[in-house]
């Protein structure tokens, strides 16, 4: 990685074949580090992951509240 803002700049020049365009920049933000994801919120987030590299690749499918016993819910809605 040469910087920052090449890598940003990499992501927002991504286009798909269907027209598909990703806007990106760098979030400069300080984040908690160590945060413990529980298994229920890990399965709350519905990650189906692709075919290709699932492990790095994935979708997000809208949650399911019904599904939530605590009272964390992850999407902070």
């Amino acid at each position: 990685m040469v910087s920052h803002a090449v890598v940003v700049q990499l992501i927002g020049a991504t286009r798909t074949r269907a027209g598909l365009t990703v806007n990106a920049k760098l979030d400069k933000r300080q984040y908690p580090i160590k945060v413990k994801v529980t298994t229920e919120e890990m399965a709350f987030m519905n990650l189906e992951p692709n075919a290709f590299h699932g492990e790095w690749n994935y979708t997000i499918s809208r949650p399911s509240h019904q599904n939530m016993k605590s009272k964390r819910c992850p999407c902070y809605c």
